[in-house]
């Protein structure tokens, strides 16, 4: 049951982040037994953002892609039913090309990238991948005709560029990608949407009555920094408050004292906002504010 909570967060997050750079279609539909890709992404000809910021992901985003997330290591079977549906896809758009009397772009079809959170070594030999230059350990290419290569996420190099495919590992390697998540300068770009997204893993998981060791580590995991961001959130909603209803009392307010009503707890802001009720100018709030840091 918590595979497929896992599963929806994978899409989730990936179309979050993919999303400004081109077209994202999640669980599209293939012809034959085989019956959905999980995400289908072709790139924009005009990008919004540039695709460095997701590093390992972006250089992925830069062609036409196929991402097929596992939460557990895929198997050999699995791995084959993705190459099926990528040929399924290339069937498909040779078809169009000839109806189009065309010859299909070989950039147009898409790469795919099977992203498991393990893979031993007897089925990365069975499938004889290989390395390529330019690209990092856990990157397992297939023959080139075959335009595949599986991510083995808990070989790649604990580095930024690889920190969004690390999200999507397992045990460990995900707790270290969510603590330099958490770590990342708050005004980058996927910082808050990908935390949200891991918040709502958590809620899913926390309602299963069906989870693993791993899982149940995730929860523990997240619950310290869950509680720290709504604590956070809670705080800027008060301090938000507060600083209208002083500008409504006393009037513009000088950037010291903006700094020291920022460095309140939530119990001071509640103390602060019943306070200022009684103020009739700024000297009143420096008084209350020195009576704090006494």
């Amino acid at each position: 049951m918590t595979r497929f909570i896992h599963d929806q967060f994978a899409k989730d997050y990936l179309e979050q982040l993919l999303k400004d750079y081109g077209e994202v279609k999640p669980s599209e539909k293939v012809l034959g037994e085989i019956k959905e890709i999980d995400l289908l992404f072709t790139p924009s000809a005009q990008r919004t953002s540039n695709l460095y910021v997701l590093g390992l992901l972006g250089r992925f985003a830069e062609y036409p892609a196929i991402l097929e997330p596992f939460r557990n290591a895929a198997s050999a079977d699995e791995i084959c039913d993705c190459i099926l549906k990528l040929l399924e896809v290339k069937g498909r758009l040779r078809r169009e090309a000839k109806g189009n009397k065309a010859k299909l772009q070989e950039e147009k079809i898409p790469k795919l990238w099977i992203l498991t959170p393990t893979a031993s070594p007897a089925i990365l030999t069975s499938f004889n991948v290989n390395q390529k230059d330019g690209w990092f350990s856990g990157v397992h290419f297939l023959g080139d005709a075959l335009r595949t290569a599986i991510v083995a996420i808990h070989q790649l190099p604990q580095i930024p560029e690889t920190l969004w495919l690390r999200l999507l590992g397992r045990g460990r390697v995900q707790e270290r990608a969510i603590l330099e998540l958490q770590g990342l300068p708050l005004n980058h770009p996927y910082q808050q949407t990908t935390l949200e997204l891991v918040y709502n893993l958590r809620e899913n998981l926390r309602i299963n009555q069906e989870l693993d060791e791993d899982d149940r580590e995730l929860i523990m995991r997240l619950e310290p920094l869950y509680q720290r961001d709504r604590e956070k959130a809670v705080q800027s909603g008060e301090q938000r408050l507060i600083m209208r209803l002083l500008n409504r009392r006393v009037g513009e307010i000088d950037s010291s004292l903006i700094e020291q009503i920022q460095g309140l707890s939530i119990e001071q802001l509640e103390n602060l906002g019943e306070a200022l009720l009684d103020f009739s100018g700024v000297a009143d709030l420096e008084a209350w504010l020195n009576q704090q840091s006494g």
